[in-house]
């Protein structure tokens, strides 16, 4: 059975599959580019990982304590195309990914670190017992995603800030920031990741894409020219 999620997937892979739809600014001059294909081939990977290595099914709550960052754009994706609930504050789940291990509080069934760096082929240093390191797993996993079982499109997607509860079916209805067909459009950072992930679902859903750019990046004329950004 089919979801928004799932259908976006698909129309970010297909198509025009080589323009970019998620470019990120990050400190020390990062700059990261994802076409539709490779999105798709990052959220296809995690999604496998989630569900081959960590026994994920519908249903389950995945946890995200990640900033606004690419990295956290693909885990949000990857949960929402195997039909989890996402979870951003902090409440129970049975999943959790993290850019802090070593702070890691309450029980899950599996708890992933993740790097921010792009580059990074593993973590860095030691992880506590039982943390899986996502940079190190992550590309042994398949380009392509093969769902066990059917996700549940009147199941919760995401519980946003203001305690509204948005079902996999209306993810891209209600959850999702409406954007003008085609748009450039920038997210910075500071907004956190909430924002950050309904404006992207907006910009996508309408054909678009998003440049995403971390707190301590200015939003110089130079960036949003070079990214063909109008309006921000």
């Amino acid at each position: 059975m089919t979801t928004p999620a799932i259908d976006l997937m698909t129309s970010l892979r297909s198509g025009n599959s080589t323009a970019p739809r998620l470019t990120w600014y990050g400190p020390g001059g990062e700059r990261v580019e994802l076409s539709g294909k490779v999105l798709d081939n990052w959220v296809a990977k995690t999604s496998n990982l989630l569900q081959d290595e960590l026994d994920a099914e519908p249903g389950m709550r995945l946890a995200l304590d990640l900033p606004a960052h690419w990295k956290a754009m693909v885990w949000a994706l990857a949960g929402w195309q195997l039909g989890l609930e996402t979870v951003l504050n902090g409440d129970g789940a049975d999943l959790l990914a993290t850019a802090e291990p070593d702070a890691v509080a309450g029980k899950y069934d599996a708890v992933v670190a993740v790097a921010l760096p792009a580059l990074a082929m593993r973590w860095e240093g030691g992880l506590p017992a039982g943390c899986l390191d996502y940079a190190a797993e992550v590309r042994s996993h398949g380009d392509v995603f093969m769902q066990h079982a059917d996700a549940d499109p009147s199941a919760c997607a995401i519980v946003a800030s203001d305690g509204r509860r948005h079902l996999h079916q209306d993810l891209l209805d209600g959850f999702a920031v409406r954007h003008e067909d085609g748009v450039r459009l920038h997210v910075p950072g500071s907004g956190g990741l909430e924002a950050a992930l309904a404006n992207a679902l907006g910009a996508w859903r309408s054909g678009g894409s998003v440049v995403l750019t971390h707190p301590d990046i200015a939003d110089t004329g130079k960036l949003l020219a070079a990214e063909r950004i109008h309006g921000s």
